[in-house]
């Protein structure tokens, strides 16, 4: 009798050991969820405008002598903005202040050239810096680039 009761004891004591373990363990996997939640919620609400980056970006045309400039489509991240009724051989967007993540700007100018040796240069300028350019040449010019930040 006196053995079935330590066997009894030590299985009784170690269930309530495995138990104790177990709800230790619950209490630290609740304890570190509630603080990674807390952490990543102060995070959210430090950023200050002065961590949102703003870029100028500034669409530009050239065109050999003779070429005239028609119509423009440039814009960030899918956002167009159209320009017809051009003339000339350059032009020169407005500047666009993108602030926070840019991905995409685009341009497009078509122009209509005097013969086959007519040129017509797209380039999109980042802050000041050239960033890409697309040339086209002949009578009918469409000139394109893109650049991916």
């Amino acid at each position: 009798m006196k053995r079935f009761r330590i066997r009894l004891t030590n299985k009784f004591m170690k269930k309530i050991k495995l138990n104790q373990v177990f709800k230790g363990l619950f209490v630290a996997l609740i304890t570190v969820m509630v603080l990674s939640f807390v952490e990543s919620c102060r995070k959210d609400g430090d950023d200050t405008s002065e961590d949102i980056k703003t870029q100028k970006i500034v669409f530009k045309a050239e065109a050999s002598p003779g070429v005239n400039i028609t119509k423009a489509v440039y814009g960030i991240d899918g956002n167009p903005i159209t320009v017809t009724g051009l003339s000339g051989t350059t032009w020169t967007s407005q500047e666009i202040n993108a602030e926070g993540v840019v991905y995409n700007s685009n341009v497009v100018v078509n122009a209509t050239g005097v013969d086959a040796s007519s040129t017509l240069k797209v380039q999109i300028f980042v802050d000041g810096e050239l960033k890409k350019e697309g040339i086209s040449s002949g009578q009918t010019l469409s000139a394109s680039a893109a650049y991916s930040f």
